[in-house]
């Protein structure tokens, strides 16, 4: 048997309703880029490599889909276990991820933009 035991998470305030519909939004929308990536490459195997209806090739619009809906997923997921962890910062994480999702979005126009032209 382990000695270690775990800490018991004390917190300041009672979590509210609001905030558990707050992390509940922000867990569905990243459920829904999953859902959304699983959708485009299910499709993609199905009809290129087992049925071989279409032929597919990996363009740049594609492959920002790709990495857009797996990026969003993860920051998603990753925001809703900080609030979760810690919700007295929940503004401060919030206004972090709105800006860090900017920024990840423009990089990822300017570079398909580059590899485009």
């Amino acid at each position: 048997m382990s000695k270690v035991r775990r800490k018991q998470i004390t917190r300041k305030r009672a979590i509210s309703e609001i905030d558990i519909k707050f992390e509940k939004i922000i867990q569905f929308s990243g459920w829904m880029f999953l859902l959304a990536l699983g959708v485009f490459l299910g499709g993609w195997v199905l009809l290129d490599d087992i049925l071989n209806i279409l032929i597919l090739k990996l363009d740049a619009m594609s492959f920002s889909l790709i990495i857009f809906t797996g990026t969003n997923s993860a920051i998603s997921f990753g925001l809703a276990s900080k609030i979760k962890d810690n919700p007295d910062k929940k503004r401060g994480f919030f206004l972090d991820w709105l800006i860090g999702e900017f920024f990840l979005c423009m990089i990822a126009i300017f570079v398909v933009a580059a590899y485009q032209w």
